[in-house]
């Protein structure tokens, strides 16, 4: 027979569970949650591919198919709130061996209201390039609300050179420059294919 404390416990648990929002318990499924960030966003980030694709809730795709630099959408609180945007791989080179975690993707900061366009790049859009044999990673879009415009020291990264990607950790980028919580999110997985060689050559490998 169940003792009261056992109960108690499954009812928090279940209490704060039905607490996360639909983005949280998948990132916490597949483990997002506690790989880049601690905690989750309440809402969906819209991301979706010209090939035809939409990147949602962790479904698998391929490096071909998100190898051009998708569309993001969200619904900003104004017009004069700036966001950051990262999109980062926690398992580099695999994720039995992540020893390059975070290899970030993307980053685009002050993007007035949701003009990602007029953004600044801080690392121009690389897609996904999972290694032969590393199996699965995860691919995680993440939207921040900025307190204001900031001025950010990185150096700005081309999409031509995989130098400075590396060891990137999501969670010290958002205290470094005070963003909180992620307002939004959403990810994909992906694992090698025939594109991957060409990628590597875009990147001088």
């Amino acid at each position: 027979m169940l003792n009261l404390k056992h109960l108690l416990f499954v009812s928090l648990f279940y209490m704060a569970h039905a607490a996360d929002s639909d983005i949280t318990k998948f990132m916490k499924h597949l483990e997002v949650i506690p790989d880049v960030i601690a905690e989750g966003p309440k809402d969906f980030l819209k991301v979706s591919y010209d090939s035809g694709v939409v990147a949602d809730k962790g479904v698998e795709l391929t490096p071909t198919q998100v190898k051009h630099q998708p569309k993001v959408e969200w619904n900003p609180e104004s017009t004069n709130t700036f966001y950051t945007l990262i999109m980062t791989d926690p398992d580099a080179p695999s994720r039995a061996k992540p020893e390059m975690r975070e290899w970030h993707h993307w980053l685009v900061v002050n993007i007035p209201g949701n003009s990602l366009d007029k953004g600044e790049v801080l690392s121009a859009y690389i897609g996904s390039g999972a290694p032969k044999d590393t199996g699965l990673h995860r691919y995680v879009f993440l939207l921040y609300k900025q307190p204001k415009k900031l001025e950010f020291t990185e150096t700005h990264l081309t999409n031509t050179s995989a130098k400075g990607r590396e060891n990137f950790s999501t969670k010290n980028f958002a205290e470094k420059y005070g963003l909180g919580v992620p307002v939004a999110g959403n990810f994909f997985q992906a694992q090698y294919d025939d594109y991957v060689p060409e990628l590597y050559k875009q990147l001088g490998f």
